[in-house]
């Protein structure tokens, strides 16, 4: 005869934000659900952090260890290299290319921001640096949630914070193929 064990109660978990995912570039193929769920795992792993813990080395800041993406609806937009051109002129003056722009949203409007990623970038780094396409640009897609959780990367200091959250977040999230190429 066994023993029953009483199961522990769970603790309650805050709902899953939206997460709205748009592709302005026909070549790509992405797994939605998995790309949500990987918003949704990065959400939960980066709450995990306490309040008043703080880095040895920002004491003087006062620097979370952990920072984490405002709540309300995500959106997640995949672009070329000239529409995020476009969009990096418009909003930020500059019309040089660039991987990520992140825009941040208003919590009290339910709209935490919104993540616009070259798929140009990505594809043509992968293929020069001879590394995974699909890990490249979910490395975007998580560079632009760590700037949404508050994390910056203008300042040596703070550029390899990010490196250390970037890497943990890919560790974290796994070998994960989110996304494929249609061959032209």
């Amino acid at each position: 005869m066994s023993a029953k064990r009483a199961s522990r109660p769970r603790p309650a978990s805050a709902p899953a934000r939206p997460v709205t995912i748009a592709s302005h570039f026909p070549r790509l193929r992405l797994d939605r659900r998995a790309l949500t769920r990987a918003i949704h795992a990065l959400d939960a792993e980066f709450s995990k952090s306490k309040p008043g813990a703080v880095s040895k080395s920002k004491i003087e800041n006062r620097r979370p260890k952990t920072l984490s993406c405002p709540p309300g609806e995500l959106s997640l937009v995949f672009l070329s290299d000239p529409a995020l051109a476009q969009l990096h002129a418009t909003f930020l003056a500059d019309s040089s290319m660039t991987d990520v722009i992140t825009f941040e949203g208003d919590p009290a409007l339910g709209v935490a921001g919104e993540i616009c990623v070259s798929v140009d970038t990505a594809a043509a780094y992968a293929k020069r640096h001879r590394r995974d396409f699909a890990t490249e640009l979910l490395l975007y897609v998580v560079h632009g949630w760590l700037h949404l959780a508050g994390y910056d990367d203008l300042q040596p200091a703070k550029k390899r914070f990010m490196r250390r959250a970037e890497a943990r977040a890919l560790r974290l999230l796994g070998p994960l193929q989110l996304f494929r190429l249609r061959p032209r």
